[in-house]
C-alpha cells in the first residue's frame, strides 16, 4: 500500500510545472488542438499555480488561454466541444466546467466573472427544460438537441454550482430552475461511472451542507469503494474490474481530495498511472496529462483553501 501523503490535498508544484513544460514542448497543450473540457481544467491549474507561487505569469498565461478558447471554440452562443472535426456540437457539462474556470480566474483578474454570467445567460434557456431536465448535447448553434442525445443525469448539478459561485443575484432565475431539477432527482440518482462519481464528489464539496450534497457524496463514496482495485485504480464501473482510464481516475482523485477522503488510494492511483500506458490515444491526449496536474495540485478546485491574494470582482 502506498504511504499516506504528508500533505493532503496534494501540493506537488514541481510535478505540475514540469508536466506543463513537457506538454508545451510536445505540442500537446496548450499549443495543441483545443478541447473545452481540457482547457477548463488547464485554466484552473494555472490559477492553482498562481495561488501557490504568487507568480503573476500564471494568470497572464490563463488570460491568453481564454483568448485562444474564445477564438477557436467560441460561437455566438456558447462554445464548440473541441477543435477536431468530430468534436462538433456543445456539451452542457463542458460549458459548466468552463464557467467554473472563468469564476476562478475572475477571483484575481477583473471581468471574468461577468463573462461567465453572460455565457450562462446565453446558453441556459437552450439546454434547460424547466421541470424536466437539461439536454446533454446540443447542435453547435444551439438551435436544437444533437440527434440521438437526451437529458443528462448530472447536468443540473454541473450548472448549479458555478451559477451560484458566479452570481447568486444575477443568475437567480437560472439557479432556481437548476435547484428544482436537483430536488426532483437527487434522492434516486445513483452514479456508477468513474468520472461522474468523482465529479459529483467534487460538486458536493462546494456546498456540503445541502441535502443533495450529503446524499450524493455518501452514495458516490459507497459506489467508488466497490470500484476500487487494490493494484491501483478505480475501474470504469462496478463489474468492469479491468477497464480503467487515467483521466477518469484523476477526476476521482480530485473528488476524493475535495472531500478529504482516502489519501492512500489517491497516492496509489497517482503512482500507478504515472507509469501505466493504455496503448491508445489517451497516452498522449492532453486530457490525460492536464488532469494529472489537477490530481497533483487541486488547489483552485477546493472550496476550503486559503483565500486568494486579490479579489478582482
Amino acid at each position: 500500500m502506498a504511504e499516506t501523503p504528508e500533505t493532503y490535498p496534494l501540493r506537488d508544484i514541481d510535478y505540475v510545472t514540469e508536466k506543463l513544460g513537457w506538454m508545451r514542448e510536445q505540442e500537446i497543450w496548450p499549443n495543441g488542438l483545443r478541447y473545452l473540457w481540457t482547457d477548463a481544467f488547464g485554466l484552473v491549474n494555472y490559477v492553482s499555480l498562481y495561488e501557490e507561487t504568487g507568480e503573476e505569469t500564471w494568470l497572464n498565461t490563463g488570460e491568453e488561454l481564454v483568448e485562444e478558447v474564445d477564438r477557436v471554440l467560441g460561437r455566438e452562443r456558447g462554445y464548440r466541444i473541441g477543435e477536431a472535426p468530430d468534436r462538433d456540437g456543445q456539451y452542457y457539462h463542458y460549458l459548466a466546467m468552463w464557467l467554473y474556470a472563468l469564476y476562478e480566474l475572475g477571483r484575481y483578474r477583473k471581468g471574468y466573472r461577468q463573462k461567465g454570467v453572460q455565457i450562462a445567460r446565453d446558453i441556459h434557456s437552450a439546454f434547460v427544460i424547466p421541470g424536466r431536465g437539461v439536454i446533454w448535447k446540443m447542435l453547435e448553434d444551439l438551435s436544437g438537441p444533437y440527434p440521438g442525445y437526451g437529458l443528462g443525469a448530472m447536468d443540473a448539478y454541473d450548472g448549479y454550482v458555478p451559477y451560484r459561485l458566479l452570481s447568486p443575484d444575477m443568475l437567480a432565475k437560472e439557479i432556481d430552475e437548476m435547484r428544482d431539477l436537483i430536488e426532483m432527482t437527487y434522492r434516486d440518482l445513483t452514479i456508477t461511472q468513474d468520472l461522474g462519481a468523482g465529479m459529483m464528489l467534487w460538486l458536493s464539496s462546494i456546498f456540503p451542507e445541502e441535502d443533495w450534497a450529503k446524499t450524493q457524496s455518501a452514495r458516490c463514496l459507497q459506489i467508488l469503494d466497490e470500484m476500487w482495485i487494490d493494484k491501483g485504480w478505480f475501474c470504469r464501473e462496478p463489474g468492469y474490474e479491468q477497464v480503467r482510464f487515467a483521466f477518469t481516475n484523476y477526476g476521482i482523485s480530485l473528488g476524493l481530495q475535495a472531500q478529504g477522503k482516502w489519501p492512500q488510494r489517491v497516492a496509489k492511483l497517482n503512482a500507478y498511472f504515472e507509469s501505466y500506458r493504455s496503448g491508445d490515444e489517451y497516452d498522449t491526449d492532453a486530457i490525460t496529462h492536464v488532469m494529472a496536474c489537477t490530481s497533483r495540485l487541486p488547489n483552485a478546485f477546493l472550496a476550503h483553501r486559503p483565500q486568494g491574494r486579490l479579489e478582482a470582482g
